[in-house]
C-alpha cells in the first residue's frame, strides 16, 4: 500500500512562466513508482500572473490537488501600484498562508499523509509547511532548492529579516532540508554548524524524458533560420542582475562592427526573457535590434522543440549565483545541442558543464572573453566540430532519478519519526 505525502507548492499547473513548475510536477508524477502517493496543496489560479493549460494533462490521473485561496498583493491588493510592505511578507502571496493551513489540515485529517514536503522559491509554502508541522507533528521536508537568504538577498531589509526568521524556524523544525547544489548545501551547513550533516540533502534539478519524447513525436527537426544563418537560443527568464546580458550584447556589437557577424548569418533569440522594456532599451542602445529577437512565451512542448532545433543554446549565470545551477541546464543537456555558457568558471554551473563534457564556457562579466568565446563557438558550429552533451550522459539527470532520491529521503525521515 502506498504511503501518502502532502506536497505544498505554489508552482503547479496551470501556472505559466516558471521552470519551477517542472520539479514539483515530476515529483508528483514519479513518486508513485516508489510507493508514495502525492497529495498536492497549491493556490487558486487567480494568484498566478500567467496561466496556461498546456501542462494540465501531465498531472497524473487520480492525483488529489487542492487549491487554497490566495491573492497576489501587488496585483490584487495595491492602490495605484502601491501597498504596505507588511502585506508582502515573506512574499506577495502571504494571503495563501491561513487558507493553505486550513485546507492542509483538512487534507491531513481526511487522507492521513505520513509526511509533509513544501517547496521554495515562494516562501509562504514553507510558512504553511512549518505551521502544519507544528499542528500535526508530521515529519516535514523543506525543499529549499536555492538559498532563502544571503548577504544582500532579498534586497528589501524587511523581507530579508522575515525570510531569515522563517529560514531559522525551517532549520529548527524540519526533518530535512533539500538543496539543488552542493554549493547551497555548504552555505547552509556553514551558516548552521550546529545542525547534523544528515539533515542536509542535495537533489538536483533534471529533465523529463517523457516531455522530450512527446515533443519529438511526429516532429521533424528543421533549422530555425534560413540557410547560412545560425540561430542561438536562450530559453526562459533572463534576470537583469543574476544573468546580466550587457557584456554579451557588447561583445555581439563588437563582432558586428568588425563584420565577423551580421543579421544575415546570425540570429539570437531570447525566448520569454521577461523585463521586455529593459531589454528593448538595451538592444536599441547596442544597435542589435536586427540580430537579437525578444520572442514571446510558447507552450512547454514548443519550447523543447525550439531547443532541439537551435544551432546553439545560450546559458547565463552570474558569479553571485555560483552556488546555483539554472534548471534549464538539464534540459539543454537532453536537447543535445551545443551550449555556450556565460558564467563564472569557478561556480557550480561551470562545474556541472565540465562534468558533462560541455566546455564552451566564458566569463559572463568579461566582454573580451565573451567575444573570443563567441567567435570560437560560432566557428565550431559552422565547421561542424561543435557537439552537445551525449544522451547517455544527459540521462543521468532525469526527473525519474530525482524522484527516486526523494522517495529514499521520505523513507528515511518517516522511519526516524
Amino acid at each position: 500500500m502506498s504511503r501518502k505525502v502532502l506536497i505544498i507548492a505554489y508552482h503547479f499547473p496551470p501556472v505559466r512562466g516558471s521552470s519551477g513548475i517542472q520539479r514539483t510536477l515530476k515529483f508528483a508524477t514519479y513518486l508513485r513508482d516508489h510507493g508514495w502517493e502525492p497529495l498536492v496543496l497549491t493556490v487558486t489560479p487567480r494568484a498566478y500572473e500567467q496561466v496556461s493549460d498546456d501542462q494540465m494533462g501531465e498531472i497524473p490521473e487520480g492525483t488529489i490537488v487542492e487549491r487554497a485561496f490566495a491573492l497576489n498583493t501587488a496585483q490584487h491588493l495595491s492602490i495605484g501600484g502601491r501597498y504596505p510592505g507588511w502585506m508582502a511578507q515573506p512574499d506577495r502571496w502571504v494571503s495563501w498562508w491561513p487558507f493553505g493551513v486550513r485546507r492542509g489540515m483538512q487534507m491531513i485529517r481526511e487522507h492521513r499523509p505520513v509526511a509533509i514536503l513544501s517547496t521554495y522559491p515562494i516562501s509562504t509554502a514553507h510558512l504553511i509547511g512549518l505551521t502544519l508541522r507544528r499542528l500535526s507533528g508530521l515529519p516535514w521536508i523543506a525543499d529549499c532548492r536555492d538559498s532563502m537568504t544571503e548577504p544582500g538577498y532579498p534586497e528589501n531589509p524587511l523581507t530579508w529579516r522575515t525570510n531569515r526568521r522563517l529560514e531559522q524556524a525551517m532549520v529548527k523544525h524540519s526533518s530535512a532540508a533539500v538543496f539543488t547544489t552542493e554549493g547551497t548545501l555548504k552555505m547552509y551547513s556553514d551558516r548552521y554548524p550546529e545542525v547534523p550533516a544528515s539533515r542536509w540533502t542535495v537533489i538536483e534539478n533534471g529533465f523529463d524524458e517523457e516531455n522530450f519524447q512527446h515533443a519529438e513525436q511526429g516532429f521533424t527537426r528543421e533549422r530555425l533560420g534560413p540557410a547560412g544563418q545560425l540561430t542561438l537560443v536562450h530559453s526562459g527568464v533572463l534576470y537583469p542582475k543574476e544573468r546580466d546580458p550587457r557584456p554579451f550584447f557588447a561583445a555581439v556589437k563588437e563582432l558586428k562592427i568588425t563584420a565577423e557577424i551580421s543579421a544575415a548569418n546570425l540570429k539570437i533569440r531570447l525566448r520569454a526573457p521577461g523585463s521586455l522594456e529593459l531589454y528593448q532599451s538595451m538592444l536599441k542602445t547596442f544597435e542589435l535590434e536586427d540580430m537579437v529577437e525578444l520572442a514571446p512565451p510558447v507552450s512547454y512542448r514548443e519550447a523543447l522543440q525550439e531547443m532541439l532545433c537551435a544551432d546553439g543554446l545560450l546559458l547565463f549565470q552570474a558569479a553571485m549565483c555560483n552556488h546555483q545551477i539554472p534548471a534549464k541546464l538539464y534540459e539543454y543537456f537532453r536537447a543535445g545541442r551545443p551550449i555556450l555558457a556565460l558564467t563564472d568558471v569557478t561556480g557550480n554551473t561551470a562545474q556541472a558543464l565540465r562534468a558533462a563534457g560541455s566546455l564552451s564556457i566564458v566569463n559572463i562579466a568579461d566582454q573580451a572573453d565573451i567575444s573570443g568565446g563567441l567567435r570560437d563557438f560560432l566557428a565550431s558550429l559552422r565547421n561542424g566540430s561543435a557537439s552537445g552533451v551525449p544522451l547517455d550522459v544527459a540521462s543521468l539527470n532525469s526527473r525519474r532519478s530525482r524522484a527516486s532520491e526523494l522517495a529514499k529521503l521520505l523513507d528515511r525521515v518517516t522511519k526516524q519519526s
